[in-house]
């Protein structure tokens, strides 16, 4: 192939994409971004009239793109949606796990129960996604999955135990996940993304961030972000898609803090 003519094609042209989150937020982002550089995505969420929203939006602009109800949290779901896929387009060339819930409370007022939701919904899904998306990339040998953590998983933020120790999990998770996948030479890459502060509805419901996801802009402490804003989706985005195409081919076991300085 001529080198102008590959430069020309898009970073992840003719690979199949599974986004989890895909209804809003940085999963939607990522759907789209993935999309317009080339990828067939299919947008999964539990959201499904959201999904099929992010869907259309990739389609009237040429992208190519399916929705899909997807729970997380439900192995037999994981099972599905990767049958849909594999029948449909094959085996995922890529998987980003965005699909996430905030939570902040105290230690002493949490019940048993809330903390088990956390942990469901944020690192039990990404064990469960995990497995299921080696399995099915096994059959071609190759892929990469993407997990999105977050900055609170390496720094911690009081009254936010749960959502904390959650992120943490994923961000340990995604490492053994990558060496298991070196052992066995599966040709499989798996980091993990750790974003800061992102504008995304989620914000709306945490205590103290309220008021400021009803600004504009969303301006950050000095003190707490040292480029002084939140984060677009878009620019989360981007650094998805980079461990998601071949340009991070000697990337694996790693975990992308892209979080303004939050964490330095």
């Amino acid at each position: 192939m001529n080198p102008i003519d590959n430069k020309m094609r898009g970073r992840v042209e003719d690979k199949v994409a599974l986004v989890t989150g895909g209804a809003s937020g940085i999963g939607q982002a990522v759907a789209i971004l993935l999309a317009k550089e080339g990828a067939r995505v299919v947008v999964a969420d539990l959201d499904e009239s959201g999904a099929i929203q992010t869907t259309e939006t990739i389609t009237a602009a040429g992208g190519i793109a399916l929705a899909r109800r997807l729970d997380v949290t439900s192995d037999a779901d994981w099972h599905q949606t990767i049958q849909f896929l594999e029948q449909t387009w094959g085996p995922p060339d890529v998987l980003v796990q965005s699909a996430g819930i905030s939570f902040a409370k105290a230690i002493t007022e949490m019940t048993l129960e809330e903390w088990r939701h956390v942990m469901a919904v944020n690192l039990d899904s990404i064990f469960l996604g995990t497995c299921a998306g080696i399995k099915s990339m096994q059959q071609n040998r190759r892929g990469s999955i993407i997990n999105v953590a977050s900055a609170s998983g390496i720094k911690a933020s009081p009254g936010a135990s749960a959502y904390c120790a959650s992120k943490a999990g994923v961000i340990h998770f995604s490492k053994t996940a990558a060496l298991e996948c070196i052992q066995r030479g599966d040709n499989i890459r798996i980091n993990s993304i750790s974003p800061g502060g992102v504008r995304t509805p989620m914000w709306s419901n945490m205590p103290n961030w309220a008021e400021v996801a009803r600004s504009e802009p969303w301006n950050a402490p000095v003190d707490t972000v040292p480029l002084k804003r939140f984060a677009e989706p878009a620019e989360i985005a981007q650094a998805v898609m980079f461990l998601a195409s071949d340009e991070s081919s000697y990337i694996t076991g790693t975990d992308l803090v892209v979080d303004g300085g939050y964490t330095a």
